[in-house]
């Protein structure tokens, strides 16, 4: 079991860091199955595990699950109870599972454990919930395998400093990057966002911190006219339509709620994390040493 995780709320990049360990692993001769809870759709409230295929309707299975089926085509369940999901998958021939999220899931036993942590917000104020961000102390992050963090800011430094401190492995750093946009329908050519350099365009992003895709989208080039929505949020329709006639433009998270919404001039996103070569060389190495005995 290899579980990766954040002690802070909001997104951090765990979703992926899992599509690319999952595509890592696979090539080092794993077969690993993906499990989460499955927030945003009503199989993440129950207690029997429900398979996610690639045409599973996200408002059952959740987004990130349905998204992580579709990207890395590995098995995914989702359920309330992941130690049911994780059996599930395990039964069918997963010889290792990855849990999207799940730091804080005791019930999953786990030969390792990554904690992502986003360099933009890096451990807030350092104050447990309510009073900050950290589901945890910050101490928790001394006590798991290796850390990564997703992108730089000014924070960078600092935010080194005090984990490499903890005395963690790592940290590794990952960026998240995007070349291409796809037509939401489905249909069609993909477009380089680098053509969209200094065209105006509505962005839809309902995810843990929409200012994270918007900021990719100026960083571009282009002129973003912001519509933030709540992570996990559920589209209807209407959020897309607007009176005029620029681009729409969202995250690949979203997209996949809204294929039914597909129409001329609307765009998704796909991102990818990356590392620096030495860096991947390295954090694999570090993961294949401690998993090893459990594939023996």
């Amino acid at each position: 079991m290899l579980v990766v995780g954040n002690i802070t709320v909001g997104g951090s990049g765990k979703t992926p860091l899992v599509i690319w360990l999952v595509a890592q692993l696979r090539a080092a001769g794993w077969t690993p199955g993906i499990v989460l809870r499955g927030y945003g759709g009503a199989a993440g409230s129950g207690r029997a595990p429900v398979r996610v295929e690639a045409d599973s309707d996200p408002r059952l299975v959740g987004d990130e699950a349905l998204l992580l089926r579709q990207r890395t085509g590995a098995p995914v369940a989702v359920g309330r109870e992941r130690v049911r999901a994780a059996r599930l998958l395990l039964r069918e021939g997963v010889d290792l599972i990855v849990s999207d999220d799940g730091l804080q899931h005791l019930a999953l036993a786990r030969n390792v454990e990554i904690a992502v942590i986003d360099a933009n917000y890096g451990l807030g104020n350092g104050y447990l919930l309510p009073a900050g961000p950290l589901r945890e102390p910050r101490a928790r992050l001394a006590q798991v395998d290796a850390l990564v963090i997703n992108g730089q800011s000014a924070h960078w430094r600092e935010t080194l400093r005090a984990l490499r401190a903890l005395g963690a492995l790592g940290p590794f750093a990952m960026s998240l990057s995007g070349e291409w946009l796809w037509p939401l329908a489905g249909a069609g050519e993909r477009a380089a966002l680098a053509g969209f350099a200094g065209r105006r365009v509505h962005a839809l992003a309902g995810i843990g911190h929409p200012e994270r895709f918007f900021a990719q989208l100026r960083a571009a080039g282009l002129e973003v006219i912001e519509h933030p929505f709540p992570d996990h949020y559920r589209y209807r329709g209407p959020e897309l339509q607007f009176d005029d006639e620029l681009a729409v433009l969202m995250t690949e998270k979203d997209a996949v709620k809204c294929r039914a919404f597909g129409g001329a001039n609307r765009w998704y996103l796909p991102v990818c994390a990356t590392f620096e070569e030495a860096e991947a060389a390295a954090l694999l190495a570090g993961l294949q040493r401690r998993l090893e005995p459990a594939r023996a």
